[in-house]
């Protein structure tokens, strides 16, 4: 009976101490997510919210900033929002075991060249003001993912929907490998739940 209460007021602590980070894609119409770099912890949720035209927000590598994290990495797919919007699409994943930067980036054409990249957890040797110079190095390209199902190495499972994902709200996840795990989420009012995320190893 005390362990049962002692591992509930465990629970209760772990649930209290997430947070649910905000970040806005397109805001204004910009080629921008806001703010661009965040801090989360294991446990965290980050929840893009998509403002305007039709982004995306796919993994890629530090040292590809403009390319897909394979077919495995996360992708939100294309989220388009009408000009005179009033709700706006959200995708979120959840931090678990996270053990390293991550990195994310717009794959509309053209859009990760004019540095519309994203960072978690960036680091002093791996910066993010690097990553997006890096970004803006690279040539007006965009890369797809497949709608597949995968298995990263740390046993996770998701699914990831073709590139050109509908923007009306069905779920697209990415079930991404290695030293850390990520729930995703896409929808408006939906919330529809996959796995993955590459963490850590991204060189």
């Amino acid at each position: 009976m005390r362990f049962s209460t002692f591992f509930a007021a465990a629970l209760t602590l772990g649930v209290a101490c997430a947070e649910v980070i905000n970040v806005n894609v397109g805001e204004n119409g910009t080629l921008a997510f806001n703010p661009a770099e965040v801090t989360a912890q294991n446990g965290d949720t980050i929840a893009f919210t998509f403002l305007s035209k039709n982004h995306t927000v796919t993994q890629s590598t530090f040292a590809s900033p403009c390319t897909n994290f394979s077919d495995t990495g996360l992708d939100s797919g294309f989220q388009f929002v009408q000009p005179n919007a009033t709700s706006f699409m959200q995708y979120s994943f959840n931090m678990t075991n996270v053990t390293g930067p991550l990195w994310f980036y717009c794959r509309q054409a053209g859009h990760c060249a004019k540095g519309m990249v994203f960072a978690v957890n960036p680091t002093a040797e791996k910066s993010f003001a690097m990553f997006q110079a890096n970004a803006m190095g690279t040539a007006n390209a965009t890369t797809g993912a497949n709608g597949t199902t995968t298995t990263g190495s740390n046993g996770t499972t998701g699914s990831s929907s073709p590139s050109g994902a509908t923007p009306s709200g069905a779920g697209q996840t990415g079930a991404p490998t290695t030293n850390g795990a990520v729930s995703a989420r896409t929808g408006g009012a939906l919330l529809l739940s996959g796995v993955g995320l590459v963490a850590g190893l991204l060189l």
